[in-house]
């Protein structure tokens, strides 16, 4: 149970270190001069070589163990952190996001097992629906906090991002007292040739969330990518506070929704968010060509609500076809779709607005949302339900 508790504590400290600089990006772009297209390219690169690195490590601790992945993992953290202390331009924030992306790549499906290993028998539903949500939770709790900092704070960048090295310091200790969940085996340097692979037994619960997945992540990348951008072009606010809780919204509802609501079947959670996220996205689309901001608000509740649903349930779905010895490698593949669409899609966005126009851009990502959304519905409406299935 301690090592349960200490690996979730340390596992908080990845996506709530991701969140952090999406309220900082404003400052940084009235500061150095940089397009919306640079910005997008700032939030990009985190998710771009976050997939480098699941294609390359992904399974790597299904090898080697758990224990060395992750301390590796969160060493590369504080390298990122310090850049970002340090950074005198945008090309270093680049590259700071660049590290943490890989760091994150390489930590995010190896906590994901070592926390459901190191759950107790009773407490293992538990440990998927705490692997599931921390993402969401924390990136929401990293926005909200360096948001707070940019609003009070003349030069935010130290408090917040030198807090996260000293925290990343205790997490590795921890790491190394706890005790190690798979035994090494051949074929470490094997697996790092990139590949993407998914067992016989989850391909069609796999193949089958794709759509969902891919919509929902979509709509998430849109909001942490594109947000402080909205903000400033459309409803004219440049707060740190207010860019902070916008970024923060989306991913806190999220969570909420993944405790609240976890007992619902896994089925019906999947179809229900899906229906949630149309429903933000199209009010979303509403809220920027109108420029209504309440509308907007309601659209990041709902698309949040849609992914706190849809993910967590899919985690369910597939957790128990697994078998230990190759869930890093399949939770990989899982988090390969989401960051995929939550860095690909948004980065080409950020392009097209330099080009066509903020509202255009984001209402054809909008009808994109929409459309995928709803293939998967139908999917899904298609699938059987479970054995292990919640009712």
């Amino acid at each position: 149970m301690a090592a349960f508790v200490g690996a979730i504590i340390a596992f908080v400290g990845i996506p709530f270190a991701a969140g952090a600089p999406s309220p900082l990006f404003v400052r940084y772009q009235q500061e150095w001069h940089f397009t919306d297209g640079t910005l997008t390219v700032a939030f990009a690169i985190y998710a771009l070589t976050l997939l480098l690195t699941l294609l390359v490590a992904g399974s790597l601790s299904d090898h080697i163990g758990r224990r060395p992945v992750l301390v590796g993992a969160l060493v590369l953290q504080i390298a990122a952190m310090l850049i970002f202390v340090v950074a005198p331009s945008i090309g270093w924030i680049v590259v700071a996001r660049a590290v943490q992306g890989a760091a994150t790549g390489v930590a995010t499906s190896t906590f994901t097992a070592t926390i459901i290993e190191f759950a107790p028998e009773r407490h293992r539903r538990l440990g998927t629906l705490i692997s599931s949500i921390t993402p969401m939770g924390a990136l929401a709790l990293g926005a909200l906090v360096s948001g707070v900092a940019a609003q009070f704070s003349q030069n935010p960048g130290p408090i917040v991002f030198g807090a996260l090295s000293l925290f990343f310091v205790g997490a590795i200790i921890v790491l190394i007292a706890s005790p190690e969940t798979v035994s090494r085996r051949a074929g470490a340097v094997r697996s790092l040739v990139p590949r993407l692979r998914v067992t016989r037994a989850v391909q069609p619960e796999f193949f089958a969330a794709l759509p969902v997945l891919t919509a929902a992540w979509m709509l998430s990348g849109l909001f942490l990518g594109l947000a402080p951008s909205i903000d400033s072009a459309v409803f004219r606010m440049d707060s740190g506070l207010v860019n902070g809780v916008v970024v923060a919204l989306q991913p806190a509802t999220s969570a909420v929704v993944g405790i609240l609501l976890g007992g619902m079947g896994h089925r019906r959670s999947i179809t229900t968010g899906a229906a949630v996220s149309v429903a933000g996205a199209a009010i979303t689309v509403l809220s920027v060509v109108g420029g209504v901001f309440w509308l907007l608000l309601l659209g990041v509740v709902l698309s949040g609500a849609g992914i706190g649903w849809v993910f967590p349930a899919v985690l369910r779905v597939i957790s128990p076809l697994t078998e230990a010895h190759q869930r890093a490698e399949v939770f990989a593949a899982i988090y390969l779709v989401a960051y995929l669409a939550y860095g690909a899609p948004v980065l080409v966005a950020g392009e097209l607005v330099d080009l066509i126009g903020l509202r255009t851009t984001i209402a054809g990502y909008g009808a994109v949302v929409v459309l995928t959304m709803i293939a998967g519905m139908a999917v899904q409406s298609r699938r059987p339900t479970l054995p292990w299935d919640a009712r």
